[in-house]
């Protein structure tokens, strides 16, 4: 496990997954037997990775990640680094011959993220991507919701996600502040483009198009060693995508905010037969035959309580951790060949919807995004023909 030293590294991949996974016994595979789980922690700091393995009865850690990966013993690789610092710590893993299991983004282009699944594919290693949004319980009951046929035709989708990050000056800013710098791999399209290119496509159809607008709305924020800095990656995104199938859908993304919502990430699904309201874990419906008839008229006060109009849609079963539950997929699937959704090449698309989301904003105007299969050598034969060639997601904001 390489980077648990780090926010997410740490509390969801480490403390709620794979130390959850080992005090429940392993993961059970499907004749009814478990496998247990055995972490190596690997940092920089020989320090902080011996407090965690102290903090949590673990044996195993070492800051020499190349002797970890020519040891038999460990069979797959996790990556929580930075973006800057990813594609080249899987590159050593895949030429160990270890199955790797990695956040998002992938790399730092979808060049490179591109070769990386192709790499995967060659060496036939089992690779897979966080996709922890889609084990959320609120998508979970949206997803129930579209395979039941509830939404009839399914029209558009409208999300707001994201909240007031503090400069830190006056308050310490809840997010690290490379997320503001370009040069380091920040930004909120890098950030959020890869976690809406698998919501949108699992759930709705993949998307087709972009249109972008990614602005810089605090222009100097202030360090964890309280320096003021300039801020060269973008903290806001407005978007909107086309998807197959001829559904819309409108994603607002912003650190710069103020919460007026039931949860920090909210999407309205509209279509002929219903709508549903859903968030991390609430899902509210709204059926056709409960739908009341407004009528707009600005010279008398509305005193319609909407908001009682929709039903809570109950959830009918107990949900895990989504970040637990994919590791237990992951675990399956190297194990025992269980199927495995969300691999390489599943990410690389990820990052080409980022990337385009730049281009887009930085061009001012729309852009196709084609298939992406392991046969597309490159980001200029995979993209809209009529585009300059993408930048880095580090050097563009």
């Amino acid at each position: 496990m390489n980077g648990v030293s780090g926010r997410m590294g740490y509390r969801q991949h480490l403390v709620r997954s794979i130390l959850a996974i080992r005090e429940q016994g392993g993961v059970e595979l499907s004749d009814g037997t478990r496998v247990q789980v055995e972490p190596i922690l690997v940092g920089r700091s020989e320090a902080k990775l011996a407090e965690l393995a102290a903090r949590h009865g673990i044996e195993h850690y070492t800051t020499n990640l190349d002797e970890a990966l020519a040891d038999d013993r460990w069979q797959v690789y996790a990556d929580f680094l930075v973006t800057k610092a990813r594609a080249t710590a899987i590159r050593k893993a895949i030429a160990a011959g270890k199955a790797i299991y990695t956040e998002k983004p992938t790399a730092e282009s979808f060049e490179e993220a591109l070769e990386l699944a192709r790499l995967a594919s060659e060496a036939g290693i089992k690779n897979g991507v966080v996709h922890d949004k889609l084990y959320l319980p609120g998508l979970q009951k949206l997803q129930r919701l579209i395979d039941s046929g509830f939404f009839g035709r399914i029209l558009s989708v409208r999300g707001e996600f994201g909240y007031w990050v503090f400069e830190g000056d006056w308050q310490p800013a809840q997010r690290p502040s490379w997320n503001y710098r370009a040069e380091d791999g920040g930004g909120i399209i890098v950030d959020m483009f890869p976690h809406w290119n698998y919501v949108l496509e699992n759930l709705f159809g993949r998307v087709e198009s972009v249109y972008a607008r990614a602005v810089t709305e605090i222009p100097e924020r202030v360090d964890e060693q309280g320096e003021h800095y300039i801020a060269t990656a973008d903290d806001a995104a407005y978007a909107i995508f086309e998807l197959e199938g001829g559904v819309i859908a409108q994603l607002n993304s912003s650190w710069t905010t103020r919460v007026n919502r039931d949860e920090l990430v909210e999407f309205q699904v509209d279509g002929t037969h219903g709508s549903a309201v859903v968030g991390l874990f609430g899902c509210k419906i709204q059926p056709r035959n409960a739908t009341p008839k407004p009528v707009w008229n600005p010279d008398l006060a509305d005193a319609h309580d909407y908001a009682a109009d929709w039903i809570e849609s109950p959830g009918n079963r107990e949900f895990q951790n989504g970040f637990k539950e994919q590791w237990e997929e992951f675990i399956r699937h190297v194990v025992e060949d269980a199927p495995n959704r969300f691999d390489f090449l599943a990410g690389a698309r990820g990052v080409l919807l980022a990337e385009q989301g730049l281009v887009s904003s930085r061009e001012g105007r729309r852009v196709e995004l084609p298939e992406v299969t392991l046969a597309s050598t490159d980001a200029t034969t995979a993209t809209d023909a009529t585009a300059e060639p993408a930048p880095e997601l580090t050097g563009a904001h």
